[in-house]
């Protein structure tokens, strides 16, 4: 995951039909032998497929052409040529691509999965057997194949989670992370340990839930300041976000409000999803008093204290975020109630 990538730009080619052949036949005892020229073979397509052990879109970097095989040429003996091969080119579930030069949405992974055949290869010409006539017993005439398609594209990825963490650095997303799946997200005493998004599956139940963490947020990220911005796309499909709020710090009443700032900035669809605030490290000195007063502050919102260390609070939240997933449409006044 360090090698994460979540753009590229790639060309992509379909194959050229082959061409008609123009021959006629040559047999002992036959002195006049009809045309015999076999059509061209069709070039290869362009086929998109979701393959869901990719995480990251760096294997297109290494890669960034992809052409189909062209169709070969018609032979004589009637003999038709052989269709070029397809390129099937593999994505992560969540892949949006994209025409590079208008930006045109061509086609969106995370609502669809089924494989893609984007660009179709170019036909193959007739060989002259096609164009023999009373008139004509003899053509010599054959077509070219149809030349195949070309198109430059820009590929983005946004990871498709369940819920996302969201929070000011070192507020103990990738901490969360770790307990609840064995995502083992690098986690360290100091702000920007995450550079990249992490998932992990947390299984509640009967069913799992994917959990995603970015990279925390700070003031001014809407103008590009710290890491997260970047990766905020990535939690613009989750059904719900989860604000994590450190307790040990001295600004954490103003955290949610610093976050919350910073994603209408970017996105005013993620200040509607539903929500729940995380008050963390709840076993350090003082944090139980300071969970009491964040509840006060923050009337309207569902309020929960964990602490990663002890495991306080840490079924309840699961519980929560699960009642969360399984009712994607709840209102945010139902988010309260639960």
């Amino acid at each position: 995951m360090e090698k994460f990538a979540d753009e590229a730009l790639i060309e992509v080619f379909s194959g050229s039909g082959g061409n008609g052949c123009v021959a006629f036949r040559r047999e002992k005892y036959v002195p006049r032998g009809g045309p015999a020229g076999g059509d061209g073979g069709k070039g290869g397509d362009v086929i998109f497929v979701v393959r869901r052990n990719l995480r990251t879109l760096a294997h297109l970097r290494y890669k960034p052409s992809f052409k189909a095989e062209n169709g070969r040429d018609g032979e004589g003996s009637g003999r038709y040529g052989r269709q070029g091969k397809d390129v099937r080119i593999p994505l992560p579930p969540g892949t949006l691509v994209k025409d590079a030069e208008t930006g045109e949405l061509i086609r969106d992974f995370g609502k669809q999965e089924k494989d893609f055949v984007f660009l179709k290869g170019g036909r193959g010409g007739w060989g002259n057997i096609h164009f023999k006539s009373s008139v004509q017993q003899a053509p010599r005439r054959a077509l070219p194949g149809k030349p195949g398609e070309h198109r430059v594209l820009r590929v983005e990825l946004q990871l498709l989670a369940d819920i996302g963490f969201v929070g000011l650095p070192n507020a103990g997303k990738s901490s969360l992370l770790n307990r609840f799946t064995n995502a083992r997200p690098k986690i360290a005493p100091y702000p920007f340990t995450t550079k990249i998004p992490n998932l992990g599956v947390l299984s509640l139940h009967d069913r799992d839930i994917i959990l995603a963490d970015i990279p925390g947020l700070m003031a001014g990220a809407s103008q590009g300041v710290g890491l997260g911005i970047r990766f905020l796309k990535h939690i613009s499909r989750t059904a719900a976000l989860a604000f994590l709020i450190d307790l040990s710090e001295d600004n954490y009443q103003e955290a949610f409000s610093i976050v919350y700032q910073e994603l209408a900035a970017f996105s005013l669809e993620l200040t509607k999803k539903p929500r729940v605030l995380v008050g963390t490290k709840l076993d350090m000195p003082g944090a139980a008093g300071r969970l009491a007063q964040l509840s006060k502050v923050y009337t309207e919102e569902k309020v929960l204290g964990i602490s990663v260390f002890s495991g306080a609070g840490i079924p309840e939240l699961a519980a929560f975020m699960g009642a969360l997933v399984c009712t994607p449409d709840t209102s945010r006044e139902e988010v309260q109630e639960l």
